[in-house]
């Protein structure tokens, strides 16, 4: 198949290699793709959002199959525009992408199907936002309506923080028209889950789930984040459990979707804390795979990736896919600033060989003609996949450390938790 693949980072380069090695025939583009999926596919010098461009090289290239990566796209509505035209495309279109584009629309969908989420209020006036959460019980968390790179939500310990938060998105402006409108929820207690789903609107089949790493420091402290690391399985995933979100959160969201008219063929990721009890409620909903989940979790599909894209894409019936039996552990190596800031042009040093198991997908990188450097907040992805979660967590971390650039930082405890419960 001729497969283009939308966008960029490290999500991206984990596409490529998934459907290359799935299926090493493949005619691989990526647009505008980075030093890693260089070596796999041919780059197009294209921005992902720049769909006029994108919907000519889908023509030029003949292109079987456009995978889309990021969020901006699928929000501006190029699933639309590709579809409109004949071709197949995997993600949703501009309304269905309003799940994650607009977190009160997510709220409403979610009201309306009655989806367990956490309960809130929506707010385009400050002084009505502020008397709200004076009124609210502590903690309580602050949210970005709009997209903002993973980085929308605030976690407040106290009514005084969230009223300052508040302020910074609808007074000062510091997500622009993302914060135009804010959602201030009620804080949930437990332990995070993301649950990614191959939709082609109806059917469904699970991918594995993953845990995310938010927080720039070790033991989640810090400055939030796009995502410092994550591992699959999740053994707190019980068939059970998945089971449950399959028919409580999933399939409702699907259904109320296409009441309103907006059918959803591509990936829904649901991000879930899971209470100590077992409930599963939904923090957001994302309209395309996570970023490092997808490091992660797509490692972990041994064969069908390419046919499950395409029958999704297609609105077909989905096949089956092979899951390997094994653990997968990403560490992000992150620049030097990141999150307020990201330092660019630092040479990157690379270990010659690799441990059996270990990929390095490239995030935010530009080869040069002195070599690769630097080129954005997260650089690298470090993935282990090993027989063992502890095996492909030392592996991961071990990696991490060999790699080097100018004010490098990562986390070492990527999958604590999962270490915790695995201790005799």
């Amino acid at each position: 198949m001729r497969i283009l693949v939308v966008g960029g980072g490290g999500r991206e380069h984990a596409l490529v290699a998934a459907l290359h090695a799935d299926d090493p025939s493949h005619l691989l583009h990526a647009a505008p793709g980075n030093p890693g999926t260089a070596a796999l596919a041919t780059n197009l010098d294209i921005a992902a959002d720049d769909l006029d461009r994108l919907a000519d090289a889908v023509d030029a290239h003949a292109i079987d199959l456009t995978v889309v990566g990021p969020e901006v796209p699928l929000a501006l509505g190029l699933a639309d525009r590709l579809r409109a035209e004949g071709r197949t495309v995997f993600g949703p279109g501009a309304a269905a992408a309003q799940i994650e584009a607009s977190k009160a629309f997510a709220k409403e969908v979610m009201a309306a199907a009655g989806v367990p989420t956490a309960a809130s209020a929506t707010f385009a006036d400050l002084d009505e936002a502020l008397a709200y959460i004076a009124s609210h019980a502590e903690p309580l968390v602050v949210k970005a309506s709009g997209l903002a790179a993973g980085k929308g939500a605030v976690v407040c310990a106290s009514r005084t923080e969230a009223a300052t938060v508040a302020r910074e998105m609808l007074a000062d402006g510091q997500f622009g028209d993302a914060g135009g409108t804010i959602v201030v929820e009620a804080f949930l207690e437990g332990e995070e889950l993301s649950v990614f789903a191959i939709t082609n609107g109806h059917e469904i089949r699970l991918l594995p789930s993953a845990q995310d790493h938010k927080r720039i420091g070790e033991g989640d402290t810090g400055a939030n984040t796009g995502g410092m690391g994550a591992y699959a399985p999740v053994s707190i995933a019980t068939p059970a459990l998945l089971d449950r979100v399959e028919r409580e959160v999933l399939r409702p969201t699907l259904r109320e979707l296409e009441r309103r008219g907006a059918p959803y063929r591509g990936v829904l990721y649901a991000g879930l804390m899971i209470h100590p009890d077992g409930t599963p409620n939904v923090v957001e909903f994302n309209c395309r795979f996570g970023d490092p989940e997808a490091e992660v979790i797509l490692p972990l599909v041994e064969h069908g990736l390419t046919g499950l894209l395409d029958a999704a894409a297609r609105g077909e019936p989905l096949p089956e896919v092979t899951l390997r039996d094994a653990a997968a552990v990403t560490t992000v190596l992150a620049s030097r600033g990141y999150p307020e800031s990201s330092s660019k042009g630092d040479p990157i040093t690379l270990p010659d060989t690799l441990p059996d198991g270990v990929t390095v997908y490239h995030a935010g990188t530009r080869q040069t003609d002195a070599g690769l450097v630097t080129a954005g907040g997260r650089v690298l992805a470090v993935t282990a996949v090993a027989p063992t979660f502890a095996a492909a967590q030392e592996r991961s971390r071990a990696t991490a450390e060999a790699i080097a650039f100018e004010g490098k930082q990562y986390r070492r405890d990527i999958g604590y938790r999962e270490a915790a419960r695995s201790e005799p």
